[in-house]
């Protein structure tokens, strides 16, 4: 036991702020769509259904000057199309008829994107990606070890968000106590992040799916796509996309990024978890006919269970009930790494401290 206390001990003073970091950003993204429909025009519409004018949007964006490499469209939560460009830093809204609302040029001209980042990445690309990784399994940990030194004090539990008093006793009391209600969500929400960020999520699938060749199966089709038409007629092909998947709404459409390439269209059909599915269509885009479908519903189990893990995680399902349980696991989150930092540095050997005897009268 006493190992396990300096483990726990130890470990959470050194990481206890990458904890805080990780949890505070990801309690505000839980809520990114809300606070973006409060201050980005027109992103408050119902999202528009009908393939034709989702194509005449699509045709206005992609016959511009400046042409996006991809288009995220409105869905039910945000009521305007995401454009992004070869420059991955450049960005712009726009509503669902095709008009410009909102333009960026840096990742810092929009809160919701360096957010992003900063919780994904911690701004320092695929290696901070990694350390995240690490530190969700880290904070793993301490949700078994804390559950364990808090097993013998459990007469002792009282439910609280905040501690009774800042003095480091109480501070340490409420760290044992917020660890052990918030642990069940915790441990949901930590081991579904490092599984995204670590390349456990291929292993998860591997696993699920012994036999199968899941690269294959993910592939493009084989099919060797002619150079980008202007005059492409972007209606007809969400039309005839919407056709091969009647209950399925386009999510993500993408431009070739190399020669031969195919044009990439990203559905969600009702019983997909995943906020941009992963059913898909592709079209060539020298005249926008289909040249091949997968259905996301059919893929193997491993597949299935791998595409799972970020809307568990990220809260994109289960309403705003599951939204608020990820949101109040986030704010533990913050609570526990920045206390336990606290309490740590202020005392990193963990004994009472020794008080000075009294002065003796003369």
């Amino acid at each position: 036991m006493r190992l396990v206390r300096l483990a726990h001990r130890w470990t959470g003073g050194l990481i206890g702020l990458l904890l805080f970091v990780l949890g505070l950003t990801g309690t505000v993204l839980v809520f990114k769509d809300d606070w973006l429909r409060a201050v980005v025009p027109h992103a408050t519409e119902a999202r528009v259904s009908d393939p034709r004018l989702i194509g005449a949007a699509l045709d206005q964006a992609f016959s511009a000057s400046d042409r996006p490499r991809s288009v995220i469209l409105a869905d039910d939560r945000l009521g305007i199309h995401r454009l992004n460009y070869e420059d991955k830093a450049r960005g712009a809204y726009a509503t669902q008829s095709g008009q410009i609302v909102a333009r960026w040029d840096s990742l810092w001209a929009r809160p919701e994107l360096w957010l992003f980042d900063l919780h994904h990445y911690l701004l320092i690309g695929d290696v901070g990606k990694t350390i995240a990784g690490i530190a969700g399994l880290a904070g793993l940990g301490f949700v078994i070890t804390g559950v364990i030194l808090w097993w013998p004090t459990r007469r002792t539990f009282v439910f609280a968000v905040l501690p009774k008093t800042w003095k480091r006793a109480g501070i340490v009391k409420h760290h044992r106590d917020l660890g052990v209600w918030s642990a069940p969500v915790l441990a949901v929400v930590l081991t579904t992040g490092a599984i995204l960020a670590l390349p456990l999520y291929e292993g998860l699938a591997v696993a699920l799916s012994p036999g199968k060749d899941l690269k294959a199966i993910m592939a493009a089709p084989k099919h060797e796509g002619g150079a980008l038409s202007p005059d492409l007629d972007w209606s007809a092909m969400m039309s005839e996309a919407q056709g091969r998947f009647p209950d399925a709404a386009p999510r993500i459409i993408s431009l070739p990024t190399k020669p031969g390439g195919l044009i990439s269209l990203r559905m969600q059909r009702a019983a997909e978890w995943l906020p941009n599915g992963r059913t898909q269509v592709w079209f060539d885009p020298a005249d926008g006919r289909i040249v091949g479908a997968r259905d996301a519903l059919t893929l193997p189990l491993g597949l299935r269970v791998a595409n799972a893990q970020y809307p568990i995680h990220a809260a994109k399902v289960g309403g705003l009930t599951y939204r608020l349980v990820v949101a109040a696991s986030g704010v533990a989150l913050t609570l526990l790494g920045s206390l336990a930092v606290f309490t740590f540095w202020g005392n990193p050997s963990g004994l009472p401290k020794r008080r000075r005897p009294a002065a003796r009268k003369t």
